[in-house]
C-alpha cells in the first residue's frame, strides 16, 4: 500500500458573514482559550455558516486528486487549512513532507522585489539551500517563459506571469504534496497545457496532488479521482467521471433556482421548448450522435410576418458552442397566428458529453429587434463514452498509405 502524504479527518470550518460580529466571536473565543476552556462550537451562532464541514479524506504518493464544486463550495478553504493558511474549527488535517502550494495569485511573491528574488525567498522557506537553488534557477526561469522580465519587480509583472512564475517555482522545488488552485485558469492554452504535463511528470515522481479547477477535462486527464463538494460537504469521493457527473447535477440545480432571463416586445412569445427522440418522446438527456428534435413551441398576440427562430447550445456556465436560426438555413416561416410549435431536427447529435443550457429567441424580420428572448430557457445533458476532449465530435474515418520496404536478410543468416 503506497504512502499516506495528506491525512484529513472530520475537519470543520464556519465563518462569519458579518464582520463586527465576526471580530466579537473571535474575541469571545480567544477569551476561552485563556480561559482553558474549549473555543470550538459544534452549533452555529448568528450570521455564522459552514465553510466546511464533517471533511474526511486521504491522498497517497503519486496520487492526483481532482477537488470540484460550484463558487462558495469550500474548495479553497479546505486548500488553505491543508496549508495552514487557517486552522480548522475542529478535526485533524496531517501533511508528511514538503508542500508546496498555489492557491491564491501572488501568493508568497513580495512585489517590490523581483522575479529572481522572489525564486529565492520562495525556495528558501521551504528549507532549500542555496546551492540546490542555483542548480535549479535556470530550470525555473525557462519553464516560467518570463526571462526577460525575470529581474524586474514582480508588482510591474500581468497577471499572466505572475500565475507562470508561481507554478514555475511550485511545480520545479521537488515538492512531497503540491496544491494548486483555480489560478491557472488566467494562463494562456499553451502554458495550461505545459503545466498539465508537468503535473503528470510530478505524480510519476511520487508527488500527491489536489488539483482544484472548474475545467472538467483538465480534471479527468490530470486526475486519477476526484471529491465533490457542495456547500462544505463532501457528495463524493472516487471516480473522477462520477464526481464530474455530481457536479453537473449541482449546477443544474442551481441553474434552475436562478431562472430564466427574458426581454422583447411581445407580438410572439416562446412557450416552451421540448426535447424529442424519434417516437416522439420528451427527454432531457441523450447519448453523443443520437437523434435529436428540438421543439419551440410559441403563441401570439396577433399576426406575425415571417418571424426568425434562432435556439443556441452553450456549455453550462460557460461559452456558446452553436446555434441555429431559420433565415441562415432559408427557412420561410410566412404569418403566425395563434399558437403552435417549430421543429428543428439534428438527425446526429454531435456535442460532445457535457450540460448544455438553450437560449431561444425570435427575431423581427430585421434580424436584430427581439419579439422574444429567453435566456437559459432549457438544459440538455449528453452523455457518452467518447475518450477525447473538446466540444464536438466529428464523424470520421481512419487510412492508412504505407509502402512497404523490402525485408533486407543479411549474408550470415543465410546457410
Amino acid at each position: 500500500m503506497s504512502e499516506i502524504l495528506v491525512s484529513v479527518e472530520n475537519v470543520n470550518k464556519k465563518f462569519c458573514r458579518s464582520l463586527k460580529r465576526s471580530l466579537w466571536y473571535g474575541v469571545k473565543d480567544m477569551i476561552s482559550e485563556l480561559g482553558g476552556r474549549s473555543s470550538q462550537h459544534s452549533h452555529l451562532r448568528q450570521d455564522e455558516f459552514w465553510a466546511v464541514r464533517g471533511a474526511s479524506f486521504q491522498v497517497r504518493r503519486g496520487e492526483a486528486l481532482g477537488l470540484i464544486g460550484h463558487n462558495g463550495a469550500g474548495k479553497t478553504t479546505l486548500l488553505r487549512m491543508l496549508n495552514g493558511l487557517i486552522k480548522p474549527d475542529s478535526g485533524r488535517i496531517e501533511v508528511r513532507g514538503r508542500m508546496q502550494a498555489l492557491i491564491a495569485l501572488g501568493a508568497g511573491f513580495n512585489p517590490v522585489l523581483t522575479g529572481r528574488e522572489n525564486i529565492y525567498i520562495n525556495a528558501s522557506v521551504l528549507g532549500i539551500p542555496k546551492a540546490e537553488i542555483d542548480r535549479r534557477y535556470e530550470e525555473i526561469v525557462d519553464f516560467s517563459g518570463i526571462r526577460e522580465f525575470i529581474n524586474m519587480p514582480v508588482q510591474s509583472y500581468s497577471t499572466g506571469m505572475v500565475v507562470r512564475l508561481g507554478f514555475s517555482i511550485a511545480a520545479h522545488l521537488e515538492p512531497d504534496v503540491l496544491l494548486v488552485d483555480e489560478v491557472l485558469a488566467v494562463g494562456d492554452l499553451a502554458f495550461r497545457n505545459k503545466c498539465q504535463l508537468r503535473i503528470q511528470e510530478l505524480k510519476k515522481r511520487g508527488v500527491a496532488i489536489i488539483f482544484v479547477s472548474h475545467n472538467l477535462h483538465a480534471i479527468s486527464h490530470v486526475c486519477s479521482r476526484a471529491i465533490a463538494i457542495e456547500k462544505g460537504e463532501i457528495l463524493y469521493d472516487g471516480e473522477v467521471e462520477q464526481a464530474i457527473d455530481l457536479y453537473r447535477e449541482s449546477l443544474i440545480n442551481l441553474y434552475q433556482e436562478e431562472g430564466e432571463l427574458r426581454t422583447g416586445t411581445g407580438e410572439i412569445k416562446i412557450k416552451k421548448i421540448e426535447f424529442l427522440n424519434k417516437a416522439d418522446q420528451t427527454q432531457s438527456e441523450i447519448n453523443v450522435g443520437d437523434y435529436l428534435n428540438v421543439r419551440i413551441h410559441y403563441e401570439t398576440t396577433q399576426t406575425v410576418d415571417n418571424p426568425i427562430f434562432n435556439v443556441t447550445f452553450s456549455r453550462l456556465y460557460g461559452e456558446q458552442v452553436t446555434g441555429l436560426r431559420t433565415d441562415v438555413d432559408g427557412f420561410d416561416l410566412g404569418q403566425l397566428n395563434g399558437e403552435g410549435f417549430v421543429d428543428v431536427v439534428i438527425p446526429h447529435f454531435n456535442l460532445l458529453p457535457n450540460v448544455f443550457t438553450i437560449d431561444a429567441t425570435v427575431f423581427h424580420p430585421d434580424g436584430f429587434t427581439f419579439y422574444d428572448r429567453i435566456n437559459r430557457v432549457a438544459t440538455l445533458k449528453v452523455r457518452g463514452g467518447l475518450l477525447i476532449n473538446g466540444t464536438a465530435f466529428l464523424p470520421h474515418e481512419w487510412t492508412l498509405n504505407q509502402e512497404m520496404k523490402p525485408v533486407e536478410t543479411s549474408r550470415a543468416s543465410i546457410r
